[in-house]
Formats: C-alpha cells, structure tokens, sequence
C-alpha cells in the first residue's frame, strides 16, 4: 500500500507529533530508571495512557535498574510475552506474571 502524499504543513505537523512522542517515551523511561514509577504502576496505566501503551514492553523492563537485555529476554518467555509486545497489548495474566517475577 503507497504512502498518502502529505502537503509540508502535514509533515511539519505529523514530525512534530512525533518528537513530541519520542520525548514523552524517553521521559517515561527516565523516572522508571530513576526509580520514581515501578513496572506494575506503568503497566496499570497501559490501557489509558497512550505513551505507556504504545512502548514495548521489553524497553520498559530495560529501563529497570539491573534488567539488561538477558534478563528482560527470559522475564518475557518465562510470562510467555512476545519481544515486540506493546504495555496495552498485554493480557491481564501476562501483567500479573511480570509484575510477580519483578516483585
């Protein structure tokens, strides 16, 4: 399927929408590793916060203090999580399983 044709001022307002993600994401991602919101507070918001919900799960398990990516890669198959897995694509056992494994 082709791309629609955008007119500049489209771009410009869709590029922007887009950094203003990226800096949303990374600022999620900061207080988790600084320690100011645990993975089961962020995994409860999935469903409403459109940030939260559109991130893979497995940056958000990176984010963890001492989870690298080993870590996170055997947390996602023992709770039977894709890799690719967005936090509001998850299903309530599959949250319940990370949050207990993290707890």
């Amino acid at each position: 399927m082709a791309l629609p044709t955008l007119t500049p001022e489209q771009r410009a307002e869709a590029l922007a929408k887009a950094a203003e993600a990226r800096k949303a994401r990374s600022e999620l991602l900061a207080s988790i590793k600084a320690g100011e919101k645990t993975i089961a507070d962020v995994l409860g918001k999935a469903k409403d916060d459109k940030t939260i919900g559109k991130t893979k799960v497995a940056a958000l398990l990176k984010a963890v203090p001492g989870l690298g990516q080993v870590k996170v890669a055997a947390l996602l198959e023992q709770a039977g999580i894709d890799p690719d897995r967005r936090a509001a694509g998850l299903g309530e056992r599959q949250r319940a399983a990370l949050i207990e494994a993290l707890g």
